[in-house]
């Protein structure tokens, strides 16, 4: 009974820090796209297309994180 409460806790746990830590850097990849683009408007275009770039690449790692969580909670 202790352990399967145990399970819970440590997938939901996990879970919230994944969230918070792709939360997080979604913001400072924002934060430094909107920077870089008004310190060099000319830049912006590349830098919108490299910031896309690596928020798909963290959602990924997000989902990946997310999954792992269930699947050491399901199994």
């Amino acid at each position: 009974m202790e352990l399967e409460v145990l399970k819970y806790l440590a997938a939901g746990i996990g879970a919230g820090m994944v969230v918070i830590g792709a939360a997080i850097g979604l913001g400072k990849i924002g934060n430094a796209a909107l920077e870089g683009s008004a310190r060099q408007p000319e830049a912006a275009n590349a830098l919108r297309t490299t910031m896309i770039i690596i928020a798909a690449l963290l959602e990924g790692a997000a989902m990946l994180g997310l999954v792992i969580c269930l699947l050491a909670l399901f199994l």
